[in-house]
């Protein structure tokens, strides 16, 4: 760390406002903070809805929240009171480059984008670590010269929310199989896959697997959820309605899980499960669920793959026309990481 003194760093903030996937992501870079800085208190900056990404997180002492609408200078208020010495910004967009320019820290590390190279004095190449989104985090670690020794995701549920799960998996699932969870959720239109095509991979799963499915779902995922659940012979377990913590619970008690590339794709492999991303419209070598015992499918051979649209400007064949056997071959590979198997 030749760059900054590292007595002088007392306090660090690490700025990532949403979504949950990225801010997941950005913890990657917390067990090599906490061997190069044992005695600094590390806080993050994040908006008040995707605040539990790094609640309950054994390295992150403090959590300051805003709303997207807050006006900047109400952000900046409060992180100069917190008088921190070092910012670690993960999202160098507009809004977050203005609050670490004016923050007051000494050291102020972002990436190297048009327009906000002014608001930091140690500056990094954006993409420049490896292929996959979280380890364009370890960039900035990079620019102090702190050594990256760990590349793990770090997301803990609390005992509260382990208990919810206990609680309600004991009443309805049969412990003889296998629990396999489906998470229907996307935060954009073009992620989700069709709930007609998820009905054709549950259906295949129930075919050849002794397992009990389990939708798991959150706010706005109701209508696809209900329509999967109804949709297969036998019925699915549908998770209750619950806090993000509370689902996350559901998804560490799965034995494997399938899911929308999403926030809860990335709980899922940070928390250990084997985990299967279904990709369109993004591309998964950046955004694949970041583990080694997980996996992917995107059908490849489209021309429009990858788009990148919110909103899917043809037949959403990304999804509707996924060969189900590249699926199942995919799951297969998976169950490998399953002990019930």
């Amino acid at each position: 760390m030749s760059k900054i003194k590292r007595e002088e760093i007392k306090k660090i903030l690490c700025i990532k406002p949403r979504g949950i996937g990225d801010i997941l992501l950005s913890t990657i870079v917390l067990d090599n903070l906490g061997a190069a800085l044992p005695h600094c208190q590390i806080h993050y900056l994040t908006e008040e809805f995707a605040k539990r990404a790094v609640e309950n997180n054994p390295f992150v002492s403090k959590i300051l929240t805003f709303n997207k609408k807050d006006f900047v200078f109400s952000i900046i208020r409060k992180v100069r009171k917190e008088k921190y010495d070092l910012i670690f910004d993960f999202w160098s967009n507009p809004k977050t480059a203005q609050v670490t320019f004016f923050s007051g820290a000494k050291y102020r590390v972002g990436y190297e984008k048009q327009g906000r190279k002014y608001a930091y004095n140690l500056l990094c190449k954006n993409g420049t670590m490896g292929e996959h989104a979280a380890e364009d985090n370890l960039v900035l670690l990079k620019a102090l010269d702190i050594p990256i020794i760990s590349r793990k995701i770090i997301y803990q549920t609390t005992i509260e929310e382990k208990q919810f799960a206990e609680k309600f998996l004991n009443e309805f699932i049969n412990k003889d199989k296998l629990l396999i969870g489906i998470i229907p959720s996307g935060g954009w239109e073009s992620k989700r896959c069709d709930p007609e095509k998820w009905i054709e991979i549950c259906s295949e799963i129930q075919k050849k697997y002794k397992a009990q499915l389990i939708i798991l779902w959150g706010p706005g995922d109701e209508k696809d959820a209900q329509f999967i659940s109804e949709g297969l012979k036998p019925t699915p377990l549908m998770a209750p309605r619950s806090s993000f913590g509370e689902l996350s619970a559901l998804i560490e008690k799965c034995d494997l899980v399938v899911a929308n590339d999403s926030g809860p794709m990335h709980v899922s492999a940070a928390l250990g499960r084997p985990t299967l991303g279904i990709f369109g419209p993004t591309d998964p070598l950046a955004h694949r669920p970041y583990s080694g015992n997980s996996s992917y499918v995107i059908h490849s051979d489209l021309h429009c793959i990858k788009c990148t649209k919110l909103v899917c400007p043809y037949k959403h064949e990304c999804m509707l026309e996924l060969p189900i056997e590249k699926v199942m071959a995919e799951f297969g590979k998976l169950m490998m990481f399953v002990r019930k198997f």
